[in-house]
């Protein structure tokens, strides 16, 4: 990370000229500036800087559309308030003598009262809840993605139609599959150390061309800033090299890319609290964080799966849930229960790469909280085959999963009906998108034969 004393020493030196100043929109995506650093340094240190705030209400391609409070023509799409957050600050090693700094989302009031709609302020307020009860969330998130040889230009021209995969068959944990395009992971992985990221690994995956790199786990916002800003560095990276990744939960037929989210709570102290000494290894708050998670999934899947696109990854025999349960160390159930003592933990293996971490942990977070304050009791484990149970379903469509979000009472009083408004009308912006939309597979379908 970068101090800010190194930042105006870099400054002045003439090593630094840029600092990207940038917030996260409801899709994770990163927007916001490329401000001088001199600027920076002389105005937006200390004052902040505005953006439009239809930046919280427009749709992925940046259109304006209807039913948001916040942000419209009656309203005059006014500004909000970037307020950068200092310990986020880091150098950018792929754009080199450039900075960067998240922001947090504010009013354009004297008080700076925050953005509650802003993925990143959803998120600060489940964490101010769960403080309240003496607990701190460390959260690790699994991207997986998607290489092709050819560059987003050439794969935007070509409709993203007959792409080549960087791969030709299934290379999962193959050491010869990922050499193929290690230089790419390579650089990856190190211009990602050096913008503060602690690395793991990288490994190959199922679909042609699929791979996931890891990194440790962390505080939750930490994590989800270095998520958000790894998915923007991997994409401008692989462009660099004249590439393509994707990071959409389902590209094609085949595998989808997933993100598992890994949840585990600490004490005030700093201790891990989830391990505990009945027959399981498992303390009540652990069962009662489970439970929480039972009882919500279903209402709060919209913040896990936020797109058309997400539904179509959930497919039996597909390593993605359709289950609602919970089982040790068994990736057919939503909710796999891995590790033990100190690293016991909860992986949630619902969200998908196209996932807005902020919103995704800030939904779990939400669900544990309920358990915990209901003391709801946990069912016995789920042992087998989850795709074939008769267990409750995770949502098959975004329109289901808008549905029972704009009807959660859970969500309501955990984010605000203001905040759920907000999220409902995104899910019909979608909808409304995509029932205009006529695709290639009704073409195909019903072309000469219907």
């Amino acid at each position: 990370m970068l101090s800010v004393s190194e930042l105006v020493r870099q400054v002045e030196a003439g090593e630094l000229d840029t600092v990207l100043v940038a917030m996260t929109d409801m899709q994770g995506r990163l927007q916001g500036k490329r401000c001088s650093a001199r600027y920076f340094v002389e105005e937006v240190l200390n004052h902040a800087t505005e953006a439009c705030n239809y930046l919280l209400a427009v749709d992925v391609e940046m259109t304006t559309v209807e039913g948001y409070e916040m942000s419209s023509w009656e309203t005059g799409y006014g500004d909000f308030v970037l307020r950068p957050d200092l310990t986020t600050l880091r150098l950018v090693p792929w754009w080199p003598g450039t900075a960067l700094v998240l922001c947090d989302v504010e009013q354009v009031d004297p008080e700076g009262t925050p953005v509650a709609a802003s993925p990143r302020q959803v998120l600060r307020a489940q964490l101010d809840r769960l403080a309240a009860h003496g607990l701190h969330a460390y959260v690790g998130t699994e991207l997986e993605f998607l290489v092709f040889d050819d560059s987003y230009e050439d794969a935007f021209r070509g409709g993203y139609r007959d792409l080549r995969p960087a791969n030709q068959y299934n290379v999962d944990y193959s050491m010869l599959g990922t050499a193929r395009i290690e230089p790419l992971l390579r650089r990856i992985r190190n211009e990602m150390y050096g913008a503060g990221l602690y690395v793991e690994s990288a490994k190959g995956e199922c679909n042609p061309g699929q791979h996931e790199i890891a990194f440790r786990y962390d505080e939750a916002l930490i994590t989800c800033d270095n998520h958000s800003i790894y998915k923007t560095g991997a994409k401008e990276i692989a462009a660099q090299d004249g590439r393509s990744i994707t990071f959409m939960a389902k590209y094609n037929e085949r595998e989808g890319n997933s993100c598992h989210i890994h949840i585990s709570l600490r004490d005030d102290e700093g201790r891990p609290v989830f391990a505990g000494n009945d027959a399981g290894g498992t303390a009540a708050i652990f069962r009662h964080f489970i439970a929480g998670q039972l009882d919500c999934l279903r209402e709060l899947t919209y913040f896990l799966a936020p797109n058309i696109n997400s539904y179509k990854r959930f497919q039996a025999g597909s390593f993605a849930p359709t289950a609602v349960a919970w089982g040790r160390d068994n990736r057919t159930c939503a909710l796999r229960v891995v590790g033990h003592g100190p690293a016991l933990r909860l992986e949630n293996r619902v969200p998908g790469g196209d996932v807005n971490p902020y919103l995704a942990v800030a939904a779990t977070i939400a669900a544990g909280l309920h358990g915990i304050e209901q003391r709801l009791p946990l069912e016995p484990e789920f042992h087998g085959n989850a795709y074939r149970s008769q267990r409750p379903r995770v949502p098959r469509t975004l329109r289901e999963a808008a549905q029972l979000l704009g009807d959660s009472k859970v969500a309501k009083t955990a984010f605000g009906e203001g905040v759920v408004r907000h999220y409902r009308n995104a899910a019909q912006v979608e909808l409304d998108a995509y029932d205009a939309a006529v695709t290639d597979w009704e073409r195909v379908r019903g072309f000469e034969r219907l």
